[in-house]
């Protein structure tokens, strides 16, 4: 295990990969790139896979690197990234000025750059990735890591405008995650054009294909979440979306899963599939996904299928057994616990992972 930079901000292989890959600011144009150079190269172009080496020749548009583990591979120019910050402390210097940035004289933001490379120095305080890749760079990032943005409107325009949000928001670095139970079910009927939906697993599968072609922030792919809630209509074909290949490939899915269904799997008792009735005069004006609201404003529902609730707990279970999707986010839960219930009602999550996480490995 090879150890990188000074002893207090020291990263082992995988941490070092990390920084370069993610948060060190590149030579974008390669200009300046040369022999002994260390760079990230993908060495899987499948997968996308990028590893740590240092240049040993150049013959462009080729270039041949020597990786950590003695590989020697030879790739193209465009897959090989210059970082020019290889030490963390580089990038600590970097942000500490970045955030200080926003004092009024020069005295007070020199002082708040001590004060935060102090923080960041040996890792004390660790921001958010993205406020370590864009704090103190001349481009337009985001400090965020994570947004949810609103369901799309159940209309073509309404789900154009969310799949430009969410362009946005990951073309500069931030994961989203969209609760799509807005969108009327398969076969429903649209008015205007006398044809029929698609239903909301397709324009999922949608979003999931745009997230698969956005770099973020010029080092990874987007990242999405995508969440149906159990009453809607279309929830077995999303229960099943990731087992059917090429349906949806970069995202992750969730069910929302409601008190409701919990309580009827336990009573083994029935669940309706229902949906507003799009027809309704209030429709366009009022259906924001929020089928409790829907109806305690008395407005009309269609009922779709009436199934056992334990038949769709099944099918949840057999779908995360044999390919480890969909997951299950508990909307009252999440509600109960969150801080901001008194303005804001949580109606999804976005693709994200805790520090206390368990992650499975061979060890």
């Amino acid at each position: 295990m090879v150890e990188y930079s000074a002893p207090k901000n020291t990263l082992h292989d995988l941490g070092y990969k990390i920084f370069l890959d993610r948060y060190a600011q590149k030579d974008v144009t390669r200009a300046t790139l040369a022999v002994g150079d260390t760079v990230i190269v993908v060495v899987d172009g499948q997968t996308g896979q990028r590893e740590v080496g240092t240049v040993t020749a150049m013959n462009l548009p080729e270039v041949t690197i020597e990786l950590l583990d003695g590989e020697v591979v030879t790739r193209e120019l465009a897959q090989v990234d210059k970082p020019l910050e290889t030490d963390p402390a580089q990038m600590m210097a970097r942000v500490a000025r970045g955030i200080a940035g926003v004092e009024a004289t020069a005295e007070l933001r020199e002082q708040w750059a001590e004060r935060f490379r102090w923080l960041l120095d040996d890792f004390k305080f660790v921001p958010a990735g993205r406020i370590l890749a864009a704090a103190g760079t001349d481009q337009a990032l985001t400090f965020y890591n994570c947004y949810v943005i609103p369901s799309p409107s159940d209309s073509r325009n309404g789900i154009i405008e969310t799949l430009r949000q969410m362009t946005e928001i990951m073309s500069r670095g931030g994961g989203v995650g969209i609760n799509i139970s807005s969108l009327r079910p398969r076969h429903a009927y649209v008015r205007g054009v006398n044809g029929r939906s698609s239903g909301a697993v397709s324009w999922g599968a949608l979003y999931s294909f745009v997230t698969g072609l956005i770099e973020q922030g010029g080092s990874r792919r987007g990242a999405l979440m995508l969440i149906l809630n159990d009453w809607h209509p279309d929830v077995f074909d999303f229960i099943n979306s990731k087992r059917e290949a090429g349906k949806i490939t970069n995202a992750n899915i969730s069910v929302g899963v409601s008190d409701k269904l919990m309580d009827a799997i336990k009573a083994d008792a029935d669940w309706e599939l229902v949906f507003p009735d799009t027809t309704a005069p209030e429709y366009d004006a009022h259906w924001d996904g929020d089928l409790d609201a829907w109806t305690a404003a008395g407005y009309p529902v269609v009922h779709h299928q009436t199934v056992k609730a334990r038949e769709l707990w099944n099918a949840l279970i057999e779908s995360a057994w044999a390919s480890a999707e969909p997951g299950v986010w508990f909307r009252e839960r999440a509600n109960k616990m969150s801080n901001s219930h008194y303005f804001h009602s949580l109606i999804a999550t976005n693709p994200c992972v805790t520090g206390d996480t368990l992650i499975y490995t061979d060890s």
